[in-house]
């Protein structure tokens, strides 16, 4: 018999966490003399009161956990470090290099604290290694604290080095190994632990422990909701401040709600524009605040904007597979072609919709129907996997296997997605929040874009299998015939469709040398962007920010590195250069009237924007 997945993703990674909080204060706590009680160890021990109590309420309301542990659990990371770091030789010379480093570091730290003691003053850039993390003055206030982030910084960089180097490992596992040692150098930070920072403990004893107590509440918090949180949870309300864009859902299925967004032009492109968000996370990404909404802007250069609403899978979608996915994205098509009349439509695939855009594009010309698509815009998205980035770390076959006890019920929890999307920026995405929210005891920022990184979404849990091993792991969407879906072989060389590719330089999960690869696997005209920023500031940049930048050049070049030789830089948002590209494929118009306008007189529609499906966890 199956035992239950485990609900709570980040217990492994948090347990020593609270475990240090509900004790510290027995530690830290002065003890009574003479029966006496002062107002400061009063509060002292009301903190530790508050935190004991809490900590027993939060064990006494859980169940024990079972099953398999999740593939983000730092332990198994550790032993996979362990194993492989073990089976390689030890390199003398970098063992010599490092002591040497040591010894300097220790001469350099104390020798600039001897020489304050006489009088000298030791400037913050003295010190030979800098970090954000240790940014504080109170890390340089005393040597000891100087050394210990100092020290960690130096092995930090041996580690890795020591990793990237290592011989006898075959270059998928060096890889893994890398991935394994970083986010455990990232969590073996002093900062992360009260003892160690010396920031946490000057704030610990400015509010008697006050700051620990509401940590612990935001820690208790995480634990039973079995996410970690990053924003304010109560700032934000879908349909009032954020995807606020007024439209209709004009069309529902099982896994999706089309709608569309009420003109704000008299007249508007007679091509309308089909949008496919990526599934694993809610549409509003590109509908976040009216200043940041892509979709806002989009409707505001006169174009008729629909959107899919992808549905969070629960039990009733275990049998979902790609196919359902590419026949949602082809009756989307056909739909919106016959509400409005039209003959084609341009399309927007965004990150994991846009490969599957690219399966549909591939499939509707195998069946001489790629007529039905005027343009095809893709988002951040990958066709050939061979260069797929840090998320190729969880696809072997152990990582599969693991991944696939989490999905009992036929589908993935998206806090486990989540987990490991944070995973790949550890530093920035889990650890910062450890010490800022439970250690520091901070109150949550009101963030838009983390809230919706915080607002997951559930998986399918076959095809989500099926993706890793037939794309990221096998990567056969670039073979052609090798992969099928609704009875038609895919063969992406075959796709003419104008496609404009937009990649993020710094992007993460979807490499800019990766998306650009499909240069070379379509064979119509291909339009390559190249955006400053990473996978969601990249694509979500409002020409009114006025922010990052873009480069165009040759989308024929023989290589990314090529075209960024030849490329031209621009400030700001590449938005205006798409809709130029969009006008240059066909720019008449019509009026905005009947159904380019959704809700009008015998017009029927389901409900207002932004729908049911994106509100439901």
């Amino acid at each position: 018999m199956k035992m239950p997945a485990p609900k709570n993703p980040f217990s492994a990674m948090l347990d020593m966490q609270g475990e240090m909080m509900r004790e510290m204060l027995g530690n830290f706590s002065p003890a009574p003399q003479n029966g006496e009680i002062s107002g400061e160890m009063a509060q002292w021990m009301n903190s530790a009161a508050q935190m004991q109590a809490m900590w027993q309420e939060f064990l006494g309301s859980q169940r024990p956990l079972a099953g398999g542990g999740s593939p983000f659990d730092p332990a198994q990371w550790m032993m996979m470090s362990h194993d492989w770091s073990s089976a390689a030789p030890v390199d003398p010379e970098a063992t010599q290099k490092l002591m040497q480093e040591s010894m300097q570091l220790w001469q350099s730290v104390f020798g600039q604290y001897a020489s304050t003691a006489q009088g000298g003053k030791v400037e913050m850039t003295d010190l030979p290694r800098d970090d954000r993390r240790f940014s504080d003055p109170a890390w340089r206030e005393h040597p000891a604290y100087a050394l210990l982030h100092q020290t960690y910084l130096m092995l930090a960089d041996y580690f890795m080095r020591a990793a990237k180097n290592v011989d006898g490992v075959p270059d998928e596992k060096r890889a893994q190994l890398q991935f394994a040692t970083g986010s455990l150098v990232e969590a073996m930070s002093p900062d992360n632990f009260l003892a160690t920072n010396p920031v946490v403990l000057k704030r610990t004893i400015e509010t008697g422990g006050q700051n620990l107590v509401k940590g612990l509440s935001h820690l208790i918090k995480d634990l039973e909701r079995g996410q970690l949180t990053h924003t304010d949870s109560d700032a934000f309300t879908l349909g009032e401040n954020l995807a606020t864009t007024p439209g209709k859902v004009v069309h529902e299925t099982p896994l999706y709600q089309l709608i569309q967004y009420s003109p704000t032009t008299d007249e508007v492109l007679a091509v309308p524009l089909v949008i496919f968000p990526p599934w694993i996370n809610r549409f509003y990404i590109l509908d976040l605040t009216p200043k940041k909404s892509f979709i806002r802007w989009a409707v505001e250069q006169g174009i008729t904007v629909f959107v899919v609403s992808w549905k969070s899978a629960d039990a009733s979608m275990a049998d979902i597979v790609w196919d359902d996915y590419i026949r949602a994205q082809m009756e989307a098509v056909d739909h919106v072609r016959e509400r409005l009349d039209v003959p084609a439509v341009h399309t927007i695939g965004y990150c994991v919709a846009g490969t599957t855009l690219a399966a549909t594009l591939a499939i509707l010309a195998r069946r001489g129907e790629a007529n039905k698509v005027k343009s095809a815009t893709f988002f951040t998205a990958q066709v050939d996997f061979e260069k797929a980035g840090e998320l190729l770390n969880f696809i072997d076959d152990q990582q599969l296997d693991t991944i696939a006890e989490l999905s009992p019920d036929g589908y993935l929890d998206g806090r486990y997605l989540a987990a490991a999307f944070n995973a790949l920026r550890g530093k920035d995405l889990i650890w910062n929040y450890v010490v800022n929210n439970y250690l520091l005891g901070e109150d949550y920022p009101a963030f838009d874009l983390l809230h919706w990184n915080g607002d997951v979404t559930n998986l399918p849990a076959k095809w989500h299998g099926a993706y890793l091993r037939d794309l990221y792991r096998d990567n056969k969407l670039v073979v052609a015939d090798a992969m099928e879906a609704d009875g038609t072989k895919i063969d992406l060389s075959l796709i003419e469709t104008p496609a404009y590719i937009q990649a993020g330089r710094q992007d993460h999960i979807a490499p800019p040398e990766s998306v650009w690869r499909a240069t070379n696997h379509f064979a119509g005209d291909t339009t390559f962007v190249l955006a400053g920023s990473g996978h969601i500031a990249g694509v979500v940049n409002p020409p009114e920010s006025g922010k990052y930048q873009y480069w165009t050049g040759d989308s024929e070049a023989a290589s990314l590195d090529a075209f960024i030789e030849g490329a031209t830089e621009h400030p700001g948002s590449w938005w205006p250069h798409w809709l130029e590209w969009l006008h240059g494929l066909d720019d008449s118009t019509v009026p905005a009237k009947k159904r380019r306008k959704p809700g009008g007189k015998n017009d029927s529609v389901i409900e207002d924007a932004p729908g049911r499906y994106v509100k439901t966890r």
